[in-house]
């Protein structure tokens, strides 16, 4: 089996920032993922890539030989990929670009900065609204596109949309929680806790989703649209919650800890993308943007 690009992405974030999990945020996927993707990097190289300890990793010998041959790989491939684009690498003009809460503050920043790195010509203007004022922005002509849940998606029959990537949904609860020791967690299971639930973005409707189809529901014992919150009130041992791996982080403001698990039934992923008006052509520069994109995330990987 050859290696892929993940792979070389995956060692690349984790050599660099020196921990899994912070490698598993910058690509908006799970610990587990990067972990088997370096694994598999170092079971077809034959080497130890990364030395593991408990202040997080470094890179071996053998790593730091193969991480400068990586970056050189991974710069190939930036440059081959914008090479299409020709004289697009060129264009001018302006995206009206709508952006959903979580997409702002979890995803948008850094995909902004490197957009603007490679196409200075191409202003971004940036708004941050409900869905459902994206959804009527994109049908009206005001937004030309916008970065989104398409997983939320509710007027398919006028907007187009395109998944970059699915970001699971697991279980958080604090250190120590009673529920870390069992081999499976059930949605039952977490029935009986304390649940903090989050509003923003529509979650607790897509809660309401999964919950109903076990015939459950949650404890509920607080409500929130700070994710911030969340985080604080769980790690401080209030409750435990269900959201996505892209917004999960492994501390909360305070430095408690929070861990995470998967649960036994199959929860609906959180999928980001891109979507616009069904039959009216992007302009140029937004054509732009959306091939910078899905260039740089793939499509629904």
């Amino acid at each position: 089996m050859s290696l892929t690009l993940k792979q070389l992405r995956y060692f690349i974030a984790a050599a660099e920032t020196g921990q899994i999990s912070h490698a598993a945020m910058e690509m908006n996927i799970s610990q587990s993922a990067v972990t088997a993707g370096i694994q598999g990097l170092e079971a077809q190289l034959g080497v130890s890539l990364l030395r593991r300890g408990a202040q997080g990793v470094t890179v071996t010998p053998e790593g730091a030989r193969f991480l400068a041959r990586a970056r050189g790989i991974m710069a190939a491939v930036e440059d081959a990929t914008r090479s299409p684009l020709g004289e697009e690498s060129r264009a001018t003009g302006r995206v009206r670009l709508g952006v959903t809460y979580t997409v702002a503050g979890y995803f948008m920043a850094r995909h902004y900065a490197a957009f603007r790195r490679n196409f200075p010509g191409v202003t971004l203007e940036l708004s941050e609204q409900p869905r459902a004022a994206i959804e009527q922005g994109l049908v009206t002509g005001d937004l030309d596109l916008a970065v989104m849940l398409t997983s939320n998606l509710a007027n398919e029959a006028e907007l187009e949309a395109e998944t970059l990537f699915r970001s699971l949904r697991r279980l958080w609860l604090p250190s120590e929680h009673p529920l870390l020791l069992h081999d499976e967690i059930t949605l039952a299971d977490v029935a009986r806790e304390p649940f903090i639930m989050l509003t923003v973005d529509e979650a607790s409707h897509t809660a309401g989703r999964y919950w109903n189809i076990v015939g459950l529901a949650p404890n509920v014992v607080f409500t929130t649209s700070s994710v911030e919150a969340v985080r604080s009130m769980v790690a401080a041992g209030m409750g435990v919650t269900i959201l996505s791996d892209m917004v999960y982080r492994p501390w909360s403001l305070e430095g408690q800890r929070l861990e995470q698990r998967s649960l036994k039934e199959p929860i609906p992923t959180m999928d980001v993308g891109l979507t616009w008006a069904r039959g009216r052509q992007l302009g140029d520069a937004a054509r732009v943007f959306r091939t910078f994109l899905t260039q740089t995330l793939g499509r629904g990987d």
